[in-house]
């Protein structure tokens, strides 16, 4: 191994510098940051490539003296919790701005719609999942990291990759970064997926997920509800704390162009369709606070390369109406952590036979995740009546199969 101790870590850059470490990951979300953390921790030397700050950038906005809510919240699961916990991130974070699901309404679509719901009691635990917004997360990631021994983490951008025999990151503001395992954690656009030629299978969905923030009438009890409305999409309300809800609608883009020239008051008016009855009127929380990211399948054709291996929406992008797309990268962190630990004396961290040691391991996971999704998006997205009834009855069928719906969340979950 490389040596590199550092007893806290700071952001530099290498200009004209040759870094050298066991691995370097190149990203700067919350799945980037809890890698390098979670090897670290294992004794491996890692570089974190993270791009440049952009000026002007200010993520403190406050509204009437508290901090804004973020719009993009994530439902992490039971194996997010318990990796985030074994790193000491999960009591750093702001457990004030956390909510636990203590269960799920799921329900169909038309006046007749099937209904199936979840709950913390029927699954044999204390919460299904906890609602984080990407603040708190990635707050609490970074204040861990200028704490981690054997992380050095460096701001710039990287314009060439040579993977070889160790993977070699040259940075455009000169120097560059060896190591001998390179982790592609740069989102479903990556960088280094790109630069290793592996291909993709790629699926507009023709949706966009509008996310946003609302104040509810009535207190939401811990429970994210989610309406299959087909013509419409799909609608999720995810509870935050207090009398607050966090809004995932996965929109046809025609009425994502309609929604998004809209006011959030007239959103808040198209949603008490849904929520009046459950949440009573909602109101925003920030009224010029709203998002729409365009949805896909992105399904690369490798998860590895020589020296190189590939994790989060690097590896798998999925559909949100599971909100798992996080879940799987931080499943892909715990896999890799395993599979690393597990290796052979005379392995070393970027051994081809350790790597595709690691996409056997990951590949089960993904491909029941991406079934389900994809799967079940095609099945409510299609307006035929035949259809409609089939899948109104299978969700009230489900309902009254406590065996199969505790299977079912019991793998959601993670555990």
């Amino acid at each position: 191994m490389f040596p590199m101790t550092t007893s806290t870590t700071s952001t530099a850059s290498v200009r004209g510098e040759l870094v050298r470490s066991d691995i370097c990951i190149v990203g700067n979300g919350a799945i980037a940051k809890t890698a390098a953390l979670g090897l670290s921790q294992a004794g491996h030397s890692v570089t974190l490539l993270v791009p440049p700050a952009r000026p002007g950038q200010d993520d403190s906005a406050a509204l009437n003296g508290e901090r804004a809510w973020d719009t993009r919240v994530y439902a992490l699961n039971h194996t997010a919790h318990a990796l985030l916990s074994s790193l000491k991130v999960w009591g750093a974070l702001d457990h004030g701005r956390v909510a636990p699901v203590d269960a799920m309404d799921v329900q169909g679509d038309g006046e007749n719609g099937g209904r199936i719901g979840f709950d913390a009691f029927g699954a044999h635990t204390g919460t299904l999942a906890w609602i984080v917004e990407d603040s708190n997360l990635n707050g609490a990631l970074e204040a861990a990291l200028r704490f981690a021994q054997n992380v050095k983490v460096v701001s710039g951008r990287a314009v060439r990759l040579e993977h070889a025999d160790r993977a070699r990151v040259e940075l455009e503001e000169g120097g560059a970064i060896e190591a001998e395992l390179l982790i592609g954690a740069d989102g479903r656009d990556s960088w280094v997926r790109g630069r290793c030629d592996i291909g993709i299978d790629y699926r507009s969905y023709h949706q966009r997920a509008i996310v946003a923030n609302f104040e509810c009438e009535k207190p939401h009890h811990n429970v994210a509800y989610q309406w299959f409305t087909c013509k419409e999409g799909i609608v999720a309300l995810l509870p935050l704390p207090g009398k607050r809800v966090s809004l995932v609608w996965s929109a046809p883009d025609t009425l994502a162009d309609t929604i998004m020239n809209e006011s959030l008051g007239e959103l808040a008016i198209r949603l008490g369709e849904h929520a009046d009855a459950k949440l009573g009127l909602l109101k925003p929380l920030q009224p010029e606070a709203v998002q729409a990211l365009p949805l896909a399948l992105v399904r690369p054709h490798a998860v590895t390369a020589p020296h190189v291996v590939l994790i989060g929406d690097a590896a798998h992008v999925v559909h949100p109406l599971a909100g798992h797309g996080m879940n799987l990268g931080f499943a892909d962190i715990v896999d890799l952590l395993k599979v690393l630990g597990a290796r052979e004396a005379h392995q070393g961290v970027g051994d081809a036979r350790v790597l595709a040691r690691y996409a056997r391991t990951r590949k089960e996971d993904v491909l029941l995740m991406q079934l389900a999704t994809d799967g079940l998006e095609r099945l409510f997205g299609a307006n035929l009546e035949p259809l409609r009834v089939v899948r109104n009855l299978g969700l009230n069928l489900l309902d009254k199969l406590p065996l199969v719906k505790r299977r079912l969340i019991a793998h959601a979950m993670g555990k």
